[in-house]
């Protein structure tokens, strides 16, 4: 079992910033892609960045541009600038690690007011 934790989520006004991370632990084995989904409320959970070992990157079309997905050893970070109310979700971090399966962090939840 690998417990990925979320930190950074909050309140913030539209137009403000807020850097999510997700962190696995150091013995986890190797991390074949990690993503960020968010989940508004009454919405479906959707993609919003991933980022793989090898450093491919793809974003949502709603966020490409204002939001940048980076990994340091084994915690990735999600930058979000020009945050917009509708921007509002629990954000959950992904992760795909090599023979061991896919996991779930337990979310954090962003609030952007207008």
């Amino acid at each position: 079992q690998v417990q990925l934790v979320e930190a950074g989520g909050g309140l913030v006004q539209a137009g403000g910033a807020l850097r999510l991370s997700c962190a696995a632990p150091r013995s986890t084995n190797r991390i074949n892609a990690t993503a960020w989904y968010r989940q508004a409320p009454g919405k479906q959970r959707e993609l919003v960045a991933t980022i793989t070992s090898g450093g491919g990157i793809n974003y949502a079309d709603s966020v490409k541009d204002r939001f940048t997905i980076s990994r340091d050893k084994n915690t990735v970070y999600l930058q979000m600038n020009s945050l917009k109310p509708e921007d509002t979700a629990v954000y959950y971090c992904n992760a795909e690690v090599a023979t061991w399966g896919t996991y779930w962090g337990r979310g954090t939840l962003v609030t952007v007011s207008a």
